[in-house]
């Protein structure tokens, strides 16, 4: 690819953002930067793995941390940090690539080759996708979306200053439940051919 692509994608928990964002590393052949980079985070700071991947996109416990010139003990919080620096770091080095959450369309906003989607769906074709997905009744999996939206939000609304899903923190919004995955995906790669990204 000769010009700079960097595509985020947030989503809500069920709506098929992550495999929405799968489809359009494929489409542009370039890196899907989702939980697997965090392998080179623990290795490249000398942390556990085990450790990044439980903090990661957690909010900040307030009760348990605290800040004093401008540092501050919250695990969370610097899991975030290097998160967020290493996708800068991407960034300026010109690379490519889609990446699923970790308050992307706010860390990358600055980066003129960044086009921003936000996924949501239907909450009872969500949860029939949960369903399948996991093996979980209707009430689990109703329960585990709720859950799960619940920390992206709070941990995106305490980096970010727009918030969480709010149609104006984005390019575009869709409701992946009514044209599917590929339909979805499809979509943004318009959009992106007519900001002549691609």
């Amino acid at each position: 690819m000769d010009k700079q692509l960097i595509v985020s994608i947030g989503r809500e928990f069920g709506s098929g953002g992550h495999e929405t964002a799968g489809l359009l590393a494929g489409y542009y052949d370039i890196p899907l930067i989702d939980e697997s980079f965090l392998h080179d985070l623990a290795e490249e700071n000398n942390i556990p793995y085990e450790d990044i991947k439980k903090y990661d996109e957690k909010p900040r416990n307030m009760l348990f941390s605290k800040t004093v010139a401008g540092f501050t003990n919250a695990i969370e919080e610097n899991v975030a940090r290097l998160q967020f620096d290493y996708l800068k770091r991407m960034a300026d080095n010109g690379r490519s690539f889609v990446i699923v959450g970790r308050c992307s369309e706010y860390v990358l906003r600055d980066y003129p080759c960044m086009v921003s989607a936000f996924i949501l769906g239907d909450f009872e074709i969500k949860r029939e996708r949960i369903m399948k997905k996991y093996n979980l009744s209707a009430e689990e999996a109703g329960k585990v979306i709720k859950k799960k939206d619940w920390i992206r939000r709070n941990y995106h609304n305490y980096f970010c200053k727009g918030k969480w899903g709010d149609s104006r923190s984005y390019d575009m919004c869709i409701n992946s439940s009514l044209i599917g995955i590929k339909g979805t995906a499809d979509v943004i790669k318009s959009y992106i051919g007519q900001r002549g990204l691609h």
